[in-house]
């Protein structure tokens, strides 16, 4: 098992994992379904996007990326996502817990996520990774420019969990 940097080949492979619209939208806030590679390619555009791979036994499982603000000094796991196949097996906490040991590497110890407030199974997983909810009036604040109520998350060794 491997966390390995996005290469453009990967684009098709992780556009296809999505199984529904629904999905689509829990995943990356996209109305596209299916999901056309050349939108996760673009994703790799932004110069503040580190985005990486799982890799089993030669197979990409899942997909993450980090979102750097060095203004803030802080880093958001985002669009992550696991092989159709693979779901439910732990990879995506595996995956999970590798981006959050990139991002901490990188110096950056305040690390968080949104998730849909539909995506139950991420949330699961991120919980599971160390992740806890984030104080009601700080999501509040986050959540008033975002298009979704969307469930936030910070990774604290000693936060107490709110939710």
């Amino acid at each position: 098992m491997e966390l390995l940097p996005f290469a453009p080949a990967h684009a098709d492979t992780v556009a296809g994992w999505p199984v529904s619209a629904q999905e689509v939208v829990m995943w990356c806030g996209r109305q596209e379904f299916p999901l056309p590679a050349r939108t996760v390619a673009e994703w790799q555009r932004d110069e503040d996007v580190q985005s990486h791979v799982l890799v089993v036994d030669a197979d990409v499982v899942g997909y993450g990326e980090l979102w750097f603000d060095a203004e803030e000094d802080e880093v958001e796991l985002a669009r992550i996502i696991v092989a159709p196949g693979r779901r439910g097996s732990g990879w995506g906490r595996t995956l999970v817990r590798g981006l959050l040991a990139h991002a901490v590497a990188a110096g950056h110890a305040d690390v968080f996520m949104r998730v849909h407030p539909l995506n139950a199974a991420a949330l699961r997983c991120y919980r599971g990774a160390g992740f806890v909810t984030v104080d009601a009036d700080l999501a509040a604040s986050w959540n008033a420019a975002q298009p979704t109520a969307y469930v936030w998350l910070r990774h604290e060794a000693d936060a107490p969990a709110t939710g």
